[in-house]
């Protein structure tokens, strides 16, 4: 089913590669300490600390898992790249307004003091010293898988400290269960 092709212009086909989405019930707080593990000795090989702050207690959203952990991999993969050697980088998971977010932190090596959209553009444009190795492309696919989901991911730039946001709707149980037992287990 779906759109016919002629309908998708070119550049969102090119981002989204008719990519198929499998959402499920994603805990947010699980996969993000997944991801971070993985480059645990990529962050130690540049002397990067890597702190986590996460709730005890999972952070259900509705997501790709695989798509998710494509976008989350990509964030760590550019912090392990880009921060400067010796510096921490923090990863936030928390629940805010009906959304998951995942934010991480980085201190850049490179100047960066430039606007979010202008670095993605110039990944993608390719004329930025550090985009040799396509992360900005990264950067641009993992924008657009995020928003395929339903999420979104937001980069902020604060002189050289380089904050991502990956932000997703809070999974919803369906409504199944009747009003009445609430009640019985107040009494």
């Amino acid at each position: 089913g779906g759109l016919p092709m002629s309908w998708i212009s070119p550049a969102s086909k090119a981002s989204s590669g008719n990519i198929r989405l499998d959402m499920q019930k994603i805990d947010l707080v699980e996969l993000g300490l997944q991801a971070g593990a993985e480059f645990e000795d990529k962050f130690a090989a540049k002397g990067l600390e890597l702190c986590m702050d996460a709730p005890e207690h999972p952070v259900y959203i509705l997501a790709d898992g695989r798509h998710l952990w494509r976008v989350l991999e990509n964030l760590y993969n550019n912090a392990a790249k880009y921060s400067m050697e010796h510096t921490r980088i923090y990863a936030d998971i928390l629940e805010q307004d009906g959304k998951g977010i995942f934010t991480l932190k980085n201190i850049s090596a490179n100047k960066l003091n430039i606007s979010p959209d202008e670095l993605t553009e110039r990944f993608v444009r390719g004329d930025a010293s550090r985009s040799t190795d396509g992360s900005g492309l990264g950067l641009s696919i993992a924008k657009s898988l995020a928003s395929l989901q339903g999420g979104e991911l937001v980069i902020e730039i604060d002189g050289d400290l380089y904050k991502a946001n990956v932000i997703f709707p809070l999974y919803e149980e369906p409504a199944a269960e009747p009003e009445e037992e609430e009640a019985t287990t107040t009494t």
